[in-house]
């Protein structure tokens, strides 16, 4: 690969870091190719991109933007390929576990994920990061958390109508 094929993939991953919220770095080691196309047709089944790139050109990528990622350098060894993901943080992490639940080696594995900026480091943060959840379910349940004093508050005023509606027609009763 020239200087100038590194320096357009270095300006193409800094790009592509910019624009997406979200990604993983995985180790696809040990496996063939047929089974990286199978991981990668997973991947693109459930809207994630994946690249294997050299982890230095990852670095100098890394390097280009705003966010501190030094922390990321142990990672970045061995094969190394990155799974891009703009709407829900979790997808790449379920497609690995999901791919590993064939994998009688359990791989690829987890290296690590830029989550909104926040780094996770390691193979015990995958779990973590298979639960988080959707801007969409976040927003769903403050509305539910919003909404549940007004519901009681009706569901009371409701039930106690007929209540009332009892205690009213038994004074009327009375005179």
């Amino acid at each position: 690969m020239t200087r100038e094929e590194k320096a357009q993939v270095i300006a193409d991953l800094t790009e592509k870091f910019q624009q997406t919220d979200h990604f993983y770095i995985t180790d696809t080691s040990g496996l063939s190719v047929a089974e990286i196309n199978n991981f990668r047709a997973s991947c693109f089944k459930n809207g994630v991109e994946y690249r294997v790139v050299k982890n230095t050109l990852i670095k100098k990528a890394l390097e280009n933007l705003e966010t501190d990622y030094s922390q990321m350098d142990e990672a970045l060894k061995g094969v190394s390929g990155i799974m891009f993901v703009n709407e829900n943080a979790k997808v790449p992490a379920q497609v690995i576990k999901d791919y590993r639940k064939a994998d009688p080696k359990d791989r690829p594995a987890f290296k690590a994920a830029s989550i909104d900026s926040d780094i996770f480091i390691g193979e015990e943060n995958l779990e973590l990061l298979s639960k988080l959840k959707s801007k969409q379910e976040l927003i769903g349940e403050i509305i539910n958390l919003l909404q549940s004093p007004a519901k009681n508050v009706l569901g009371a005023l409701l039930s106690g109508e007929q209540k009332l509606a009892g205690i009213v027609k038994t004074l009327s009763e009375k005179e």
